[in-house]
């Protein structure tokens, strides 16, 4: 617990105190925001704002995770790494694609079929990383079976150890690009996929400890056992969720409204990709449409849109997507928006978390 709180407030503190400098140090090399022709009038006014403020967060969590199981002696296991790989992993991928907007001065970076290469040349990596290491219980930190509130019994490996292996290995790669491009899609507005990543990331310190205090290896009777989770360091996967979490509580005091820096890709792409290993490692996979709920609505109004334009041969649902535009256009204010949209990603997480509650009230020897 001492660990979980060190990491979660150093990382608050980094952001929140050095971000300024930071900001100076963006603008000197030249990492302004280029904005979209076609977006918003008024968003032609943010042009020039510091960007890749993800390189913050991300350095922020390194530290403050490393430091606080230093100062607590704690063990560093094999999971809260993974997390951090894919965070660091995936924030290089949307590092480069930032970089090329300011070297290029203009609003798009890497094409989008590479950009969905590097996502999955880390998600495969970490896929693959994922049910290594088994612990002294043979649990890796991955499990090949498909999960929502836990473990379900669709298992990639029935099929064989190889075609089980690709399967779960694309799976990954599926939940991860899906995630994170969801998060970067959101990132249109200030504090908006800050906002709403600190509610979906905060809800895996929730699970993370909740599964640690029900480990499977620690009930004292057949009801205990039946309720507790086969998840590996669950509370480890907290604390560095928690490290996140700090980070962007104190990132978001510069990036809201009107936003000083913003995350670029570098961070969308980073917090995405860290949602997604929380929730694979914390076998809650499928408990992401809720406590991601907010991504979900975002994406799916971008898919939806282009379907629809495609169909109709030019006809459009929203007046722009992704849909948090579309209320711009209506008139809407941005901080209204923001905010409104905030309520909604937090009414999902309290549902998925509530959710995930429940099950285990429910569930009987």
């Amino acid at each position: 617990m001492r660990a979980l709180l060190l990491a979660g407030a150093m990382s608050l503190a980094f952001t929140l105190f050095l971000t300024p400098l930071f900001i100076k140090l963006f603008k000197k090399l030249g990492w302004g925001q280029f904005i979209r022709d076609d977006g918003p009038k008024s968003h032609h006014a943010k042009r020039g704002t510091a960007t890749m403020g993800g390189i913050i967060i991300i350095i922020g969590t390194l530290i403050s995770y490393f430091t606080a199981m230093w100062i607590t002696g704690e063990d560093i296991p094999a999971s809260p790494l993974l997390v951090l790989f894919m965070m660091v992993g995936l924030g290089l991928v949307g590092f480069i694609d930032d970089f090329l907007k300011t070297r290029n001065q203009r609003s798009l970076g890497l094409g989008g079929w590479s950009k969905i290469g590097g996502q999955v040349l880390v998600a495969g990596v970490f896929a693959w990383l994922s049910i290594q290491f088994p612990n002294t219980y043979g649990q890796t930190p991955a499990s090949t079976q498909i999960s929502f509130l836990r473990d379900l019994p669709i298992d990639f490996m029935a099929l064989g150890t190889i075609v089980g292996t690709i399967l779960f290995i694309v799976w990954i790669c599926v939940i991860v690009a899906g995630t994170s491009n969801a998060v970067n899609l959101t990132d249109g507005l200030d504090g908006l996929a800050t906002g709403a990543s600190i509610l979906g990331i905060g809800s895996f310190i929730i699970i993370g400890f909740w599964q640690s205090n029900q480990a499977r290896f620690g009930g004292s009777d057949i009801s205990d056992l039946y309720r507790s989770y086969d998840v590996r360091d669950p509370l480890d996967l907290a604390i560095v969720a928690a490290a996140i979490v700090g980070g962007l509580i104190g990132f978001l005091w510069w990036n809201t409204s009107p936003a000083k820096i913003f995350l670029g890709d570098t961070g969308s792409l980073a917090i995405g990709g860290a949602l997604a290993a929380l929730a694979i490692l914390a076998h809650t996979e499928l408990l992401l449409v809720l406590v991601g709920g907010l991504f979900v609505i975002e994406a799916g109004s971008v898919i939806v849109q282009r379907a629809y334009f495609k169909v109709t041969h030019g006809k459009r649902i929203f007046l722009m997507s992704p849909i948090h535009h579309h209320f711009e256009l209506k008139g809407w204010a941005e901080v209204t928006v923001v905010v409104r949209f905030w309520i909604i990603g937090g009414l999902l997480v309290a549902a998925g978390v509530g959710t995930f509650y429940l099950e285990w009230l429910s569930r009987t020897p």
